[in-house]
């Protein structure tokens, strides 16, 4: 059994008697591009968030990411660089580490959004300004317009 610091710290493993580590679930995420705009999802908080999701077991994150993207969006993605990572303090008892990619898609069908969102839109960068987004998001989209993904 785990012992962490405190209910409100589950985050906090005891490794060792008195040494506790930081133990965070991953998620990766795209800003994924297609035809000048980013899909974004709203999720059960009504935040809009990037596609993409948990890795499962043994799975790398590129990889992980483009299986998750199919089954948001139904589009078969190409995964590329890393772009952006931080903490995400989802509430104050529950911590992600999120992992952004960047991520395009060629193909013609519109995304169809699967039952863990509440919500598909379509927006420009500039658009996704005016949402309520985390702002590790809105940092993983300007980095992706600075490197040039959505010329």
């Amino acid at each position: 059994m785990l012992n962490t610091r405190s209910p409100e710290e589950p985050y906090l493993v005891e490794r060792n008697p008195g040494y506790f580590e930081y133990q965070l679930p991953v998620s990766v995420k795209a800003v994924l591009a297609w035809r000048g705009r980013l899909p974004l999802l709203r999720n059960e908080r009504d935040e809009w968030e990037l596609p993409g999701g948990k890795l499962d077991l043994g799975e790398a994150p590129a990889p992980s990411l483009a299986r998750e993207i199919r089954e948001e969006l139904a589009w078969d993605a190409a995964v590329g660089d890393p772009v952006h990572s931080w903490v995400y303090r989802v509430f104050p008892h529950r911590h992600v580490f999120v992992l952004t990619y960047l991520a395009t898609y060629d193909g013609d069908a519109a995304p169809v959004y699967s039952h863990e969102h509440k919500e598909l839109t379509l927006v420009t960068p500039d658009e996704a300004g005016a949402l309520n987004l985390p702002d590790g998001y809105r940092t993983a989209i300007r980095l992706a317009v600075e490197r040039g993904l959505f010329r």
